[in-house]
């Protein structure tokens, strides 16, 4: 191998270790790493994607199974907005998720984002119900969750208890987020999310 050569695989291996750096450092709204979070339900962590962009812009929306791979803000993000009201004011909405995100980090000097991963892991129905017809007769079934639907749920129960809290409320939007994450993380039965989770569960035993 020639001096330039050698010179030229250097330089390239330098840009690359750059390139890993910068994206290894980049932050979720330019402020929150998302390193070191810590998953304490196995099942759900494969579905549960930690990235610092909170856009995507659409980029997996037209592959089967691909929402998995979009960042979990962004998800949380993409169900506040299923409201009438809400429709496509995705700006706003991030907007409302990043203030949210503050409030969680002054109450608990914690990593918001690990806040939101442990708020769904703790909202996360492992048992719902099917209704299943034998002669015409509807009888229900309890039946165990999928981890991509407990997923699913989680943030659908999140999204619900802060439009429930929010709306015609002089509580802001981010402030009811904020309540619902700090709530389930605590694993609080009073949190809406938890306690929608406590309902599901409740019913599927009965239904054993």
């Amino acid at each position: 191998m020639s001096a330039e050569e050698a010179e030229s695989e250097a330089e390239a291996e330098a840009e690359a270790s750059e390139g890993t750096e910068a994206t290894t450092d980049a932050l979720l709204f330019g402020r929150w790493s998302v390193d070191g979070i810590v998953f304490s339900d196995p099942s759900t962590e494969r579905y549960i994607t930690v990235t610092p962009i909170a856009h995507t812009m659409g980029r997996h929306s037209q592959k089967q199974f691909e929402k998995s791979e979009i960042s979990i803000v962004e998800r949380l993000v993409n169900r506040l907005m299923q409201r009438q009201e809400n429709t496509g004011q995705k700006q706003q909405t991030i907007r409302v998720v990043r203030e949210a995100f503050e409030i969680v980090h002054d109450r608990t000097d914690e990593n918001p984002i690990q806040i939101l991963v442990r708020a769904i892991e703790h909202a996360a129905p492992r048992e719902e119900t099917v209704r299943l017809k034998y002669g015409g007769i509807s009888v229900p079934q309890a039946v165990d969750v999928s981890p991509q639907r407990r997923v699913d749920q989680a943030i659908k129960f999140i999204a619900e208890g802060t439009h429930n809290a929010s709306h015609k409320s002089p509580t802001s939007a981010a402030e009811a987020l904020a309540s619902q994450l700090l709530g389930a993380a605590d694993n609080d039965v009073q949190t809406y999310a938890v306690g929608q989770k406590e309902e599901k569960e409740r019913v599927a035993a009965a239904a054993r």
